[in-house]
């Protein structure tokens, strides 16, 4: 996500370096996104007014029953929990996963120092969104599990955010949505949605321009496109591809 914030403008009381520089590393990785992640969050009276916050507990009762249920039925969500324990990283739901308050322009995220997924409680309300979060953010547990993943390296980045648009998020019809689609560019639809669904997702939690993240998607996105793991298949929408793929997932030793 982009922002107008300029990191060099200060108002009121200044801050000490210590501080400052602390807030200017999260808004630089996307930390300001996630303020449970650092215990800032507090709900603001006028949102308590309008209905926004102020049943964070309720809110994190149901987020963490879709959480399960999720883990418990959802056919992808279940070959990527196979995949992480057979790549030598099982997933603890108490550990590895957390439903917490988020900014409205993210609906999920993974924190690779504490190795744990965020559900946003506030954005994902309904099952599906939860589920879509869930298989989202395990390609990016599995790839830090199996593929030394490092995101301080921007490449490294682009890469994880290509696979998971690709493999989770993008298929005609998101593609359509987005404005990418057009019925004579049908074969582009897909490739376009990715590179659109990961440009987003790397603006929104590094503060670099649309033009670099643009050059860095374009750079490693036939590599990184091609890379099915540990899925095999891209998921076309109301179709059984998660259930085949769920299937099939033992004969690639996903278990």
């Amino acid at each position: 996500m982009s922002t107008d914030k300029n990191p060099t403008e200060s108002g009121g009381t200044s801050k000490p370096h210590n501080e400052e520089n602390t807030n200017k590393t999260s808004e630089a990785w996307g930390y300001d996104l996630y303020p449970e992640r650092r215990g800032t969050f507090s709900p603001k009276i006028s949102n308590i007014l309008l209905g926004r916050e102020g049943k964070e507990g309720l809110e994190k009762v149901k987020c963490e029953k879709n959480v399960y249920d999720c883990i418990k039925n959802s056919s992808i969500v279940k070959l990527m929990m196979a995949a992480l324990r057979s790549s030598g990283c099982p997933v603890d739901i108490r550990r590895h996963i957390s439903c917490e308050v988020c900014d409205y322009s993210v609906s999920g995220g993974y924190d690779p120092e504490l190795n744990q997924i965020v559900v946003c409680q506030n954005v994902s309300t309904r099952k599906g969104m939860v589920q879509g979060v869930l298989a989202h953010e395990m390609i990016h547990m599995f790839d830090y599990c199996r593929n030394n993943l490092d995101f301080k390296n921007m490449e490294h980045l682009a890469c994880t955010e290509i696979r998971a648009a690709n493999l989770t998020h993008c298929s005609f019809t998101s593609a359509w949505s987005q404005g990418d689609a057009s019925w004579n560019k049908i074969k582009e639809a897909h490739q376009d949605c990715v590179k659109t669904k990961a440009l987003y997702s790397v603006l929104a939690v590094r503060q670099i321009g649309k033009a670099e993240a643009v050059d860095i998607i374009e750079k490693v996105f036939p590599k990184c496109y091609k890379d099915l793991e540990p899925i095999g298949r891209r998921i076309r929408r109301n179709s059984e591809d998660m259930d085949r793929a769920y299937r099939e997932a033992s004969y690639y030793g996903y278990e």
